[in-house]
Formats: structure tokens, C-alpha cells, sequence
């Protein structure tokens, strides 16, 4: 991925920083935009996994919509280019300021996920004089196969409306003049490998529809969310997502009604493979049994491995002697803060450059400050 030349721009660039092949990323949006044409699907970026303002005007550019979860994230979408008739916004505790940011914005729905948030857009609508499209998000109860704390479609998580409370949601939708339904929205999980859950998503999804269309309400909108995984272990090989896979499993088992349109938010599969971390190693170290690489990036530029215990791949990318075990580790006070343990590497020197892959999704977006640590800049490879 990282030829010579690239390597010695490396060099000459402060560290750590995120770099960017902008190549990749157009693959590999044109690869989803082709294969969800086939069906006419429609597809909005999520945000949360990348608000890089230059990665926002590329998939603005490319035609997709977009999924929101704060109000600072419809802003960003709209300044980047994204039309509000295709933003959708999402997430269990919306403010008051941030449904009025929508309404104002007359976005394509707001996925609503409780009966309390229906009364608070209603009344929200009312004040201003409009009424709110909104989409109700739904707990499916199927499981992604995934680790917990990004599995979101289970019954005991906090998203959503459930089943039960169907009734009492169509009740409320006849007694509130200022909300008019566009759809149902479902989103079970990210970093889904398994393409065999999208499968029993469908399942569900065809039966809650036909309770709906049977209780008189038609849903024009059916918003299946996003959640297809990347692979993180052979980032070269496996670059671009099995889109053509991905989208006939909905073809084949997903039932639509009249008119009703397929929508999708993808995040991950479309930026997470395109992002590496660039950083330097500062010192080694020698412990007991471990040797210690530790590098200028730490935790705050890349939360995902201390957070959820995930793998990313690392190598070195200026050494080529013979390979020795270090646990990849940064200068935060956090014994958590560790990249990967006994990883294999060509052996490792201060000054070495090493690149941490597949942090497009969920690494610059989730960065702090921590420890009053500059954040790490972004470099572009065009």
C-alpha cells in the first residue's frame, strides 16, 4: 500500500497523523453506488465514522446522503454538501435545540426512538409552525454477532421503540397533528461480518412492515441502517467490502411494498479501510519477557483497541531486518493504552515509522485531548 516515495513524504511529516488515501475511497464509494443502483437503493454516509471535512465533500460529491446523530453533524453535512432533503438524524437523546436544528433544516426525517421523543418533536413542530417528518426506529430483536457495546438491535439496548409499544405509537401518531410518518428505520449493529444476520434483519423487517401496512399505516421509507464489517486483519487483500453480496442478501429477502424505498447507512465499509494512523517509535524497551515499542500516537488518536479490545494491523515501514515480538504501546498514563500485544514486526528502532491500518472509521472522529495531547493532523495522498 505504502511505496517508496510515500514512505520518505513520511519522513518529512510531524507524527503521529492520520493519513488518507483518497484513491481508495473513491473505489470505494463507486463500488457501493454501483451496486446498490442495481436495486435503486438509497444510501446516506454516517457521519460518526468520519467527519473529515475533505471526506465529507468527496462522498457529498459522490451523491450519497447522509446519517446524522448530533445536531453539529447535520451542520457539518450541509456546509460539506450533503442535501438536507437526504439527511436523516438519529439517536436516543436528541435536545430541544437539535430537533428544532432539524425542522429548521426540513431534513428527510428524524428516526425517532421512544414515544416521549413523538411528544417533544410534536410540541416542538407546533411552536415553530411545521410539521416534523419522522421515522420510528425499531428494536428488531435480532443479533449481530458482534461485540457488545456496537450491537444496538437486541431488546435490552437502548435504542428504539419495541414491538409491544406499537399500539400505543399509532395512538399517539393520530392524536399529534404536527408529526406525519415517512418510515421505519432499523439498525442492529456495526462491524457485522456475518452476512447471514442482514438475512434475519430481513426476515423481521418484512414482518414488522406488514403489522404496520395491516394496521393502515404505509411507510414510505424503509430504513435498514448500516453495520457491514471491514476486514482488519488482511487489509490489502479484502480493500473495498463485498458490496455486490451485501445488497443482493436485501434483494432477495426483503419484501417492499407499493412504492416503498430501500435506504441504507453505511459508515465503516466505506471509509474505514481508506484511513491508517502514521506514527513514530520513540523508544524500545526491554521488560521481563516483553519488549515494548513505544510510540508518539496514543489512545487518544485511536481509542478502538482500549475501548472495544480490537485488532488493527501494524507494521513497520522502515525496517526490513529480521522480525521480533513487541507489544505496540503509546505515552499515555493508561496501561490501556496499547495498540497490540506481541506482534510480530522486523526489528524495531527509535525513529522507526510505523503505520497503524483500517482507522478511516472511528479513529480521527473519536480522538481527544487527553492528556492535553495535540490532536494528530490529517495528510491526504492527493
Amino acid at each position: 500500500m505504502f511505496n517508496k516515495e510515500t514512505i520518505g513524504k513520511f519522513h518529512s511529516t510531524p507524527t503521529p497523523f492520520y493519513y488518507y488515501d483518497m484513491g481508495l475511497l473513491r473505489e470505494t464509494l463507486e463500488a457501493c453506488s454501483a451496486e446498490a443502483g442495481k436495486y435503486g437503493y438509497f444510501l446516506h454516509y454516517a457521519l460518526k465514522a468520519n467527519s473529515n471535512p475533505q471526506i465529507l465533500k468527496l462522498i457529498s460529491k459522490s451523491g450519497f446522503g447522509a446519517d446524522c446523530v448530533s445536531g453539529n453533524e447535520i451542520r457539518a453535512a450541509i456546509s460539506h454538501g450533503f442535501s438536507p432533503g437526504h439527511i436523516m438524524f438519529s439517536g436516543v437523546g436528541k435536545s430541544d435545540d437539535e430537533i428544532r436544528l432539524a425542522l429548521h433544516s426540513k431534513i428527510q426525517s428524524l428516526n425517532v426512538e421512544s414515544r416521549q421523543e413523538m411528544e417533544v418533536i410534536s410540541d416542538l413542530a407546533g411552536e415553530m409552525g411545521v410539521t416534523a417528518d419522522i421515522s420510528l426506529r425499531i428494536i428488531p430483536n435480532v443479533d449481530a454477532h458482534t461485540h457488545r457495546y456496537i450491537t444496538t438491535g437486541l431488546e435490552e439496548n437502548k435504542f428504539g421503540i419495541l414491538p409491544w409499544e406499537f399500539e400505543k405509537v399509532l395512538d399517539k401518531l393520530k392524536s399529534r397533528q404536527n408529526l406525519r410518518l415517512k418510515g421505519l428505520h432499523f439498525h442492529i449493529g456495526s462491524q457485522i461480518t456475518d452476512l447471514n444476520v442482514f438475512k434475519s434483519l430481513c426476515h423481521r423487517v418484512n414482518e414488522i412492515n406488514a403489522w404496520f401496512i395491516s394496521n393502515q399505516v404505509f411507510p414510505e421509507i424503509i430504513n435498514v441502517g448500516g453495520g457491514l464489517g471491514i476486514d482488519y486483519g488482511d487489509p490489502d487483500t479484502f480493500r473495498i467490502p463485498d458490496f455486490s453480496s451485501y445488497f443482493r442478501i436485501f434483494s432477495n429477502f426483503i419484501e417492499l411494498q407499493g412504492n416503498q424505498s430501500l435506504h441504507f447507512e453505511p459508515g465503516r465499509a466505506l471509509v474505514g479501510q481508506c484511513g491508517s494512523l502514521i506514527t513514530k517509535v520513540l523508544f524500545v524497551k526491554k521488560g521481563i519477557s516483553t519488549r515494548f515499542a513505544i510510540v508518539d500516537a496514543g489512545m487518544n488518536d485511536l481509542i478502538r483497541p482500549a475501548l472495544y479490545q480490537s485488532y488493527h494491523k501494524i507494521e513497520n515501514l522502515t525496517s526490513a531486518e529480521q522480525p521480533e515480538k513487541y507489544d505496540v504501546v503509546g505515552p499515555i498514563c493508561e496501561s490501556s493504552d496499547c495498540f497490540g500485544k506481541a506482534i510480530s514486526l522486523p526489528k524495531t528502532s527509535r525513529m522507526d515509522l510505523l503505520v497503524i491500518r483500517s482507522v478511516g472509521a472511528y479513529g480521527q472522529t473519536m480522538s481527544s485531548q487527553y492528556n492535553l495531547r495535540d490532536l494528530a493532523k490529517a495528510v491526504y495522498s492527493d
